[in-house]
């Protein structure tokens, strides 16, 4: 699969989303097993989870997904050590299950500490902070995040939905160990593309969650509005999920999407997207669309 770089680290073009191994209220471990060992057949190497991914154990108990990824990683059979697992800190689930924010220096380096022990490694390959707090300052979270990169917990560090501006504190706060950022982006989101220019002139890696965005087909959630990305997979004989990714990958090179997936044949479809390379003429089309 095409390889694209965060940090120093060459990781697969396409990744794979994690949440939806977790979000079915009876998750299915043999499937989320399956899932995940497709997505590694297929070249996949790297993994997004988060410890606020989890089902409804005693009270949405964090870290339900880590666990499903710590698990699936171990019983591959090949070396994993190529992987690099990604997940996230600072957003959490209330005991009626809706979500809250936690950016606190003391939460984040708590919350990291469990998500080493449920990933069963001694420092965290990338370190996500996943939604600001409105009642924490930024700098103050980006600094507790700067600390967990010193303190050898976290290999690199990356934000999640953050604005231009929060981009450019936490570069100035963390410095070299910021690598990434991960917000949504899609056809039916677009909003974020400022976010892609300010991490193609910092040299960071830009993470498009919900990748896919309703793009399945005409009968999806975007229909009609967005049909270009079904005229074109039609034409091409691929699916309209490939040419969204597709559509993201040449957007920049610091685009690596990571598309959620609960399926083997998903993931293993949305890897197939790394080698579809499209036209000007159809890219000047879905730029419009």
């Amino acid at each position: 699969m095409q390889q694209r770089t965060i940090g120093d680290v060459s990781v697969s073009a396409i990744g794979l989303g994690a949440m939806p191994l977790s979000i079915d209220p009876a998750p299915d471990d043999a499937r989320a097993d399956e899932t995940v060992h497709a997505a590694l057949d297929a070249g996949v190497r790297l993994i997004d989870t988060a410890d606020a991914y989890t089902v409804e154990q005693g009270g949405f108990a964090p870290g339900h997904n880590e666990t499903v990824v710590a698990r699936a990683l171990g019983s591959y059979g090949a070396d994993t050590s190529d992987v690099l697992v990604a997940t996230k800190g600072g957003h959490v689930r209330s005991g009626s299950g809706g979500w809250e924010v936690d950016g606190r220096p003391e939460h984040l380096r708590g919350a990291c500490e469990a998500s080493l022990r449920r990933l069963g490694v001694e420092a965290i390959g990338l370190y996500q902070h996943h939604r600001p707090d409105p009642d924490v300052p930024y700098e103050e979270t980006m600094g507790a995040l700067k600390d967990l990169h010193e303190a050898g917990l976290v290999r690199y560090v990356g934000i999640s939905n953050a604005d231009p501006d929060q981009i450019r504190t936490a570069y100035e706060v963390i410095g070299a160990g910021l690598v990434s950022v991960q917000n949504q982006l899609s056809p039916a989101f677009r909003s974020s593309l400022p976010e892609v220019g300010v991490c193609d002139e910092l040299g960071l890696a830009f993470l498009p969650w919900s990748p896919l965005g309703g793009t399945g087909g005409r009968a999806g959630r975007l229909g009609s509005e967005h049909g270009a990305f079904a005229d074109i997979a039609e034409a091409r004989g691929v699916s309209p999920q490939q040419v969204c990714l597709a559509w993201l990958l040449g957007l920049s090179p610091r685009v690596l999407p990571i598309p959620g997936a609960s399926r083997p044949q998903t993931i293993s479809d949305s890897a197939a997207a790394a080698d579809l390379e499209l036209s000007d003429d159809e890219r000047g089309t879905l730029d419009a669309a």
